[in-house]
């Protein structure tokens, strides 16, 4: 976006190691995604009718790291960390986001414990995905065993970001977008902030509360970006631990939401449980359940059946709203697989009924 060239990045993010990929940017906001470029690309491989290039391209290194390191720290006000000195552990999974992690932190009045900062493509020691439970269970437990006061982790690239807080339980991804879009409205009242179709209530629901105006989108880091822009919104943040910020081109960053729960922890006094406590003794989420079907439009159909009389959208899959609860369920775009988010506000009970009962449709 600097040089205002495209651009491409290695990457497989949180894949198994024997994945990689690429992912491509004309320029920030827009890039390409599976509904506009890619697919154009794939028809000019498949069919090697590569056009043929007017001149020769050159190849020139550049380093952004210590502008990276500048703008990043730019964000907050590093020194009302000294007022709690906060003890995190961070964990990178071995991939690459560990070594500018440690150069950022070191910059920061904080007790750093780290955890697989070194990067090794072998991955010895858990998986790159952080929403699988087992490559953050040692992360949970060391939180715990070490009365941290908050614990983070990375997927492999740095684009995506998950909290542990000081009881050992892991943040979901759309209660993490309330408390950090909350925080953003002090910094810049009245602003819009974007979350996607899967999300709890309680993002729309704080940040109306706090003069903030929410705006749903679609899932993928393409379109969320491009609404940013379009809105101009300060943040977006999605239940898969993608958050963007205006500030930082509408880019998604792991490090930056980082950075700002340290910011909030230590500006308030307050414990992460604290603030998570809040929310979740009014919103009962399920979490993000797959089931394999073999007819998925069919069982969208079933659905918009049973819940006729509900508040039907079809923004992203199907989004079903009551009073009290409302789910969203989405198709896989390469797998047999629909997905189902589902809330609450009555009870837990409640939702796991209500959950069962979808469940039930959907799986026929």
């Amino acid at each position: 976006t600097k040089l205002g060239w495209p651009g491409m990045m290695v990457t497989a993010s949180h894949n198994p190691k024997e994945y990689n990929g690429f992912k491509m940017v004309r320029q920030m906001p827009y890039l390409l995604s599976g509904d506009e470029g890619i697919q154009d690309l794939r028809k000019l491989v498949e069919s090697e009718a590569f056009p043929i290039p007017h001149r020769h391209g050159s190849v020139n290194p550049f380093d952004f790291r210590e502008e990276f390191i500048t703008k990043v720290l730019s964000l907050i006000d590093g020194e009302s960390l000294a007022e709690r000195k906060l003890k995190v552990i961070a964990d990178t999974g071995n991939g690459m986001v560990g070594p500018i992690l440690q150069d950022v932190y070191a910059q920061l009045p904080i007790e750093l414990s780290g955890m697989y900062l070194d990067p090794d493509g072998t991955l010895p020691n858990h998986g790159l995905d952080p929403l699988q439970p087992e490559n953050r269970a040692e992360l949970q437990q060391r939180v715990k065993d070490e009365g941290a006061d908050i614990g983070f982790a990375f997927d492999g690239d740095g684009d995506r970001f998950f909290a542990i807080d000081d009881r050992g339980e892991f943040i979901s991804g759309d209660f993490l977008t309330a408390i950090l879009g909350r925080y953003l409205l002090e910094k810049e009242p009245n602003a819009k902030i974007l979350y996607d179709v899967r999300a709890s209530w309680a993002v729309p629901d704080g940040i109306t509360a706090d003069g903030g105006t929410p705006l749903v989108e679609r899932v993928g880091h393409a379109f969320i970006k491009r609404r940013m822009a379009d809105e101009g919104a300060i943040f977006a943040g999605e239940v898969s631990g993608h958050y963007y910020f205006k500030a930082f081109t509408f880019a998604d960053s792991g490090l930056i939401p980082s950075l700002y729960i340290m910011e909030l922890l230590a500006k308030r006094g307050v414990k992460m449980s604290q603030l998570l406590g809040e929310l979740e003794a009014k919103y009962f989420i399920s979490g993000e359940i797959n089931s394999k079907v073999a007819d998925a439009q069919g069982r969208l159909a079933a659905l918009a059946e049973r819940y006729a009389d509900a508040t039907i959208e079809r923004i992203d899959g199907i989004s079903i709203s009551y009073d009290t609860w409302h789910f969203n369920v989405r198709t896989s775009n390469t797998e047999p697989l629909m997905r189902l988010n589902l809330e609450s506000i009555v009870s837990r009970e409640d939702m796991e009924q209500k959950r069962d009962e979808v469940l039930a449709i959907i799986r026929g």
